[in-house]
């Protein structure tokens, strides 16, 4: 339909030829085709740019190293109204993109709408018992420590205008960061935050097969609550969540002059 809002994908990669491939094929059968694909390599020295190309998605180049920065880059370059983001190494369902098209049709009070995943490699019997351990403990910890549900890098979608208010407040200069979880902080200050069970993903089980890995992921989720605070200090937090669902429609509030808005802190 002609007034149907555009939509971009946005994928950051590093030296992932052979998965990106592999996710822009999925997207290529998508039943609703994205308005653009936005391929962010960062720093690739294998075909990950050819494969982009060669897909026709758009390729841009993010100097900065660290997913953060260059999924940043990704949201500023796209241009639809609707921003979805998902890994290279991911394998959208077919509906994945229309599921997210039309639930942000039905709720236009939803800035952002997250959604799981299941893992399609690994030991076959352990892999939906393993998503939903991991997926699980992650809404565990999260949701309480928000006052909301998180986002889920793998597997999100967010309105562009959302994006705009919140860009110059993001960390995406710190590499040592979980860009999803900083974006939630962020979003989750200008409106609702949903999960959307019928956007479906499949993501490799690659960052969870060695114990280092999986040690340095907890420590940058760990690092990503605390450069919040003081500001984002739970129960400070959860006070502003009320205040807000209490408030006049049509009431406003500046930010406090103490505010940082920076890009990192």
């Amino acid at each position: 339909m002609s007034n149907a809002p555009r939509i971009s994908v946005v994928i950051p990669v590093k030296d992932d030829d052979t998965e990106l491939a592999r996710c822009l094929q999925a997207l290529a059968r998508q039943t609703l085709a994205p308005d653009e694909v936005v391929v962010v390599d960062n720093g690739s020295t294998d075909a990950s740019a050819g494969v982009a190309r060669a897909f026709g998605a758009r390729l841009e180049r993010c100097a900065t190293p660290g997913i953060p920065a260059a999924s940043a880059a990704g949201y500023d370059a796209a241009t639809g109204e609707l921003i979805l983001r998902l890994d290279a190494d991911c394998i959208p369902d077919p509906t994945w993109v229309s599921a997210m098209s039309e639930a942000f049709a039905a709720r236009p009070d939803v800035v952002a709408f997250t959604g799981g995943a299941r893992f399609i490699d690994g030991p076959p019997r352990l892999r939906h018992l393993l998503a939903a351990v991991y997926l699980g403990a992650y809404a565990a910890v999260m949701t309480p420590t928000l006052g909301h549900l998180p986002l889920f890098g793998s597997n999100l979608g967010m309105r562009r205008d959302a994006w705009c208010g919140i860009r110059s407040r993001v960390h995406r200069d710190d590499a040592e960061l979980h860009d999803d979880m900083d974006l939630a902080f962020h979003l989750g200050e200008r409106g609702r935050i949903r999960f959307l069970p019928r956007a479906r993903m499949g993501m490799s089980m690659r960052p969870f097969t060695s114990g280092r890995d999986f040690a340095r992921r907890v420590g940058r989720g760990l690092r990503t609550v605390v450069v919040h605070f003081p500001r984002d200090f739970p129960p400070v937090r959860w006070s502003r969540h009320v205040m807000r669902a209490v408030r006049p429609a049509g009431y406003e509030t500046r930010p406090s002059p103490g505010r940082d808005t920076r890009s990192h802190r």
